[in-house]
């Protein structure tokens, strides 16, 4: 008699580093010998991965509970809204199990207590890389969890922890599995990634047989020699960044920093407990663009923080004006329960918040409407991601994934995961249009 073999459903929500967590626990399942469901019916179990750090974020992660509970009745709950248990019990009792982010085994305890692993090692090949979520030709590599900062909106540090960096061996080694399967863009994510390696002391490690230290420049300069795009996302605007750029103008990492700015004004960054001043920081942009011009910056701002005066927000425009940054977000302040700032005094009307976050994006708009209009003419390296009936979509290296423009290579239709050569013909506010260069 065949023994059946076991299948998990899989619901996947969040942010790239809870993505990451997905990819762990799946290559985990798939090693044991479970396989994944595609569909409610086939699963014997469904895992939830969740997110829980704004209350839209909450609410989507509860409907998707509770969808699962209803088309297969067991669930086992995981991931930032885990972490918060009584809410995911107040919400579906029902549940088999709750765990935490990154509970890989915890989670792994809760399947293999609803139904059995069937390992067969001639059939279970899991690749050295994992299974992965994202195309093939790119990966988010995840460095570290939690992180030390208390800023006042968030609420990461109780959902995740302190900082705690992973040895530079492990991530070196998972970062060349990857170049070795194909992917041709690795983006590194962490909730702090400049930070990495404080927790450790910045500990020698190895990798190849040669030391190196748990630093963020010795991680990029040891990525830089993977051949591949190296993308650097959440980076706190530390000196020691500074000692990255040179790195971009060498070609050896991608000229693109993804840095959270948040806000410019002074007093409100203050009530945030965000470590930055916006002067310091305009100078720190003109000295990066002094050693790397084609250095892309993106970031994220808050409007209608508890307190924000139009002051502050002129503030904030005035610091858009000058420092000219390719790719920027503004969202509207939103409560988050648990969150500190909940207690500050005077918070801003719903429809004053979303009329900031309107003006912001207007000025926004004309920054990068110009900034694009600069790359007509140009010839750039493109990464290729999908195709449609005449052309194909695909990323510069100012552009990652899911969140920036894209680059759309007209007549073309090119496999995804290849670099190409265009020269750019015209442009719009977040887009580039091009003809590729045989």
């Amino acid at each position: 008699m065949t023994k059946k073999t076991p299948h998990v459903g899989f619901v996947s929500l969040g942010c790239p580093k809870a993505l990451v967590d997905s990819e762990r626990i799946l290559t985990q399942l798939k090693t044991e010998g479970y396989e994944i469901s595609a569909s409610y019916d086939n699963a014997d179990v469904v895992v939830v991965n969740t997110c829980g750090f704004i209350d839209s974020a909450v609410e989507e992660s509860l409907d998707a509970i509770g969808e699962a509970l209803e088309e297969n009745g067991k669930v086992i709950v995981t991931g930032c809204l885990g972490a918060e248990s009584d809410k995911v019990l107040a919400a579906h009792p029902e549940v088999l199990a709750v765990t935490g982010p990154h509970a890989y085994e915890e989670v792994m305890t809760a399947v293999r207590q609803q139904v059995k692993p069937a390992h067969d090692p001639f059939l279970d090949l899991v690749p050295p890389q994992g299974i992965k979520l994202t195309p093939r030709h790119y990966a988010y590599l995840k460095i570290s969890e939690g992180c030390n900062h208390r800023c006042t909106f968030c609420i990461i540090p109780s959902l995740r922890g302190d900082l705690v960096s992973r040895p530079i061996g492990d991530v070196m080694q998972e970062a060349e599995n990857l170049a070795k399967a194909g992917v041709k863009e690795l983006l590194v994510v962490s909730q702090d990634t400049s930070a990495y390696g404080i927790d450790t002391k910045y500990q020698t490690g190895f990798w190849n047989g040669r030391p190196i230290k748990t630093h963020i420049q010795q991680l990029a300069e040891a990525l830089g020699e993977l051949g591949i795009w190296v993308r650097l996302h959440y980076v706190y605007p530390y000196p020691h960044v500074d000692k990255i750029i040179p790195l971009m103008a060498e070609g050896k990492i991608l000229p693109y920093l993804d840095i959270p700015f948040q806000h410019a004004s002074h007093d409100v960054l203050k009530n945030m407990k965000r470590p930055a001043h916006a002067e310091k920081v305009l100078e720190r942009i003109a000295k990066w663009r002094s050693i790397c011009p084609e250095i892309a910056i993106r970031s994220t701002f808050i409007a209608g923080f508890p307190s924000e005066t139009e002051a502050d927000f002129d503030i904030m425009l005035d610091f858009l004006r000058e420092a000219q940054l390719n790719r920027v977000g503004c969202f509207a302040y939103s409560e988050v329960e648990g969150a500190v700032s909940n207690a500050l005094p005077n918070h801003i009307p719903e429809d004053e918040k979303q009329d900031r976050v309107e003006r912001f994006m207007e000025v926004q708009a004309d920054i990068s409407a110009a900034k694009l209009a600069q790359q007509i003419g140009k010839r750039i390296t493109v990464l290729t991601d999908d195709t449609a009936e005449d052309y194909t979509i695909a990323r510069s290296s100012a552009d990652a994934p899911e969140i920036d423009g894209v680059v759309y290579i007209e007549g073309e239709r090119l496999e995804s995961g290849q670099f190409a050569e265009v020269e750019i013909t015209h442009s719009s506010e977040h887009d580039l249009w091009g003809k590729l260069i045989e």
